[in-house]
């Protein structure tokens, strides 16, 4: 992967088409962006970014199509009980044993994805990538709230362990702000 990230060239991908490798699934959700996610139908949750004009399509059922673009093919569950906070974060030891919070996560699992980068520095993942990502919502005094994304990134080919990753995105109030931009290589 290092060897991939070293050579990575911005110009060279805006000029073979290519500026939206950063905004594959595996990286999109790390980009200051903001979300609209919605129910398309009664098994399919949509969610759309500005920043590059995404759109990530969660299945509740088997997943259809085959997949080999930027958002690939995602599979999604309801993951009741979430599983305690030291054994998410490798076993620490915070001196107690927090309860889980009430309610469950969306689980989404990734796979068949278009190589691409997970950032915009040209550190590359490949096709035979899986991300399994936990969506939670939490309510915050004042009447704030915030959705939480956590993901693991697994990589057999330019990753040596599991790539973690928590970002979270404030609930805003109606739409004024959503501004769709298109995908930029730098």
């Amino acid at each position: 992967g290092k060897k991939v990230a070293d050579a990575w060239d911005p110009p060279k991908d805006e000029a073979a088409g290519e500026q939206c490798k950063a905004y594959g699934a595996a990286g999109l959700m790390r980009m200051p962006t903001r979300l609209h996610i919605f129910w398309q139908d009664d098994n399919t949750l949509k969610l759309e970014t500005d920043a590059g004009g995404q759109t990530r399509i969660f299945q509740f059922r088997t997943p259809q199509g085959d997949g080999g673009d930027w958002q690939g093919i995602s599979s999604a569950s309801w993951d009741y009980p979430r599983a305690a906070i030291e054994a998410t974060f490798g076993g620490l030891d915070f001196g107690f044993t927090p309860p889980p919070p009430p309610g469950g996560s969306l689980k989404v699992v990734t796979t068949k994805l278009r190589p691409g980068y997970l950032r915009k520095n040209g550190v590359p993942y490949s096709a035979r990538t899986v991300l399994t990502e936990y969506f939670d919502r939490f309510d915050l005094p004042g009447g704030d709230a915030i959705l939480l994304v956590i993901s693991e990134v697994v990589d057999p080919e330019y990753l040596a362990q599991p790539f973690w990753t928590s970002t979270h995105f404030k609930k805003q109030n109606d739409a004024s702000g959503w501004k769709p931009t298109p995908c930029v290589a730098r």
